[in-house]
């Protein structure tokens, strides 16, 4: 990899204004950012692959319960309710 980069080029494709200061100062940080780089993907590269054992982490229900069966006394339970339903203060507005 060559250590000079051609920043004004660089700004010229990416259509940015580049002052004299700036373009000295990253022709000076673009090398040392790039080396940078290429050791962060050096040591990608070589990391292990580990892939997870799959399994299921359900559980078959050894006693169901019938649909329904604990409705009431939850609803009951709740400060407010509409219905069949816990009633909660609204939080989210809707657009007209």
């Amino acid at each position: 990899m060559s250590d000079k980069v051609d920043v004004a080029a660089l700004a010229k494709l990416a259509r940015l204004e580049v002052s004299g200061e700036e373009l000295a100062k990253l022709e000076k940080e673009i090398p040392d950012i790039l080396a940078f780089v290429a050791t962060i993907q050096k040591a990608a590269a070589e990391a292990p692959k580990h892939e997870p054992a799959l399994q299921n982490v359900m559980r078959a229900d050894e006693n169901p319960h019938e649909s329904g069966v604990h409705t009431e006394k939850l609803l009951s339970a709740a400060p407010t309710r509409e219905g069949d339903r816990i009633a909660v203060k609204q939080v989210i507005s809707r657009k007209k």
